[in-house]
């Protein structure tokens, strides 16, 4: 009974290092995210972000799999994303562009730190209290704000061709210029939105992606697509689309409760 006992405390420490696993890789990502920035490297430190967004998007799931969700984890799972979605992104975006707005573009990118820092704690607060939803997010979510930002660099790269491979869609490269020279409003609005109270969907049920199932194959399809083609470009919109879904739902509502 007893050696029965220990094999099984031994098989769940080991369920529980495998989704650690996961969060270490989204850890590591960020870190070396940062280093790129620092080197210039802005190309590498974009996709390192986005590849942290899919080890984060792991390491839950497989927890929830094989039932080895703990307290640590969570912590974890928090700390890694403070670097990956906060700092790696600041970073990035200081050196991609702040750096060349005089005192204001340091303060800038410090104010997206420290949003995202504020982000993260509020959600980590709310699910100690049981007081968060599974359906919504409260307050734009910080994988999402550092998607946006992360696939821009990589888009501008591709835009500047500086010693990197890849397309963007045609209307992409147009715009790219003029969202540079805005991107610190871009950089304070992400930041707001991150500790703001407005409802992101969590996607956490299938419910949440239609009911149509022929519908959402083909748009699921045409996605993929466009990703595989120009997987920065789609990246950097689907991520806008979902912020700005969020701030006109909040639009609509408070229209009806003036009417």
């Amino acid at each position: 009974m007893e050696h029965k006992n220990t094999l099984q405390t031994i098989r769940h420490k080991s369920a529980m290092a495998v989704p650690s696993l996961f969060t270490i890789g989204n850890l590591a990502c960020g870190f070396f995210s940062i280093l790129s920035s620092i080197n210039g490297n802005f190309y590498r430190a974009g996709w390192l972000i986005l590849l942290a967004m899919c080890l984060d998007g792991v390491d839950g799931r497989v927890a929830r799999m094989l039932k080895a969700e703990s307290e640590f984890g969570v912590e974890m799972d928090s700390l890694a994303d403070l670097i990956s979605f906060c700092a790696a992104p600041a970073f990035l975006v200081y050196f991609l562009a702040l750096q060349y707005y005089p005192v204001t573009g340091a303060a800038i990118a410090f104010i997206y730190l420290l949003c995202g820092a504020l982000r993260l704690a509020k959600f980590n607060t709310m699910a100690l209290d049981g007081t968060g939803s599974k359906k919504h997010f409260s307050g734009l979510p910080t994988p999402a704000a550092a998607g946006i930002l992360a696939a821009f660099a990589v888009s501008y790269m591709i835009f500047m061709e500086v010693g990197v491979k890849g397309q963007n869609l045609p209307f992409f490269n147009k715009a790219l210029p003029h969202i540079y020279n805005g991107i610190a409003f871009v950089v304070l609005a992400l930041a707001l939105l991150m500790v703001s109270k407005i409802p992101y969907a969590a996607f956490k049920s299938r419910g949440d992606f239609g009911k149509n199932s022929v519908l959402f194959i083909l748009f699921a399809a045409i996605l993929v697509y466009l990703t595989l083609r120009f997987p920065q470009n789609i990246i950097f919109i689907v991520f806008s689309v979902y912020v700005l879904v969020g701030l006109v739902a909040v639009i609509v509502r408070a229209f009806k409760n003036i009417k």
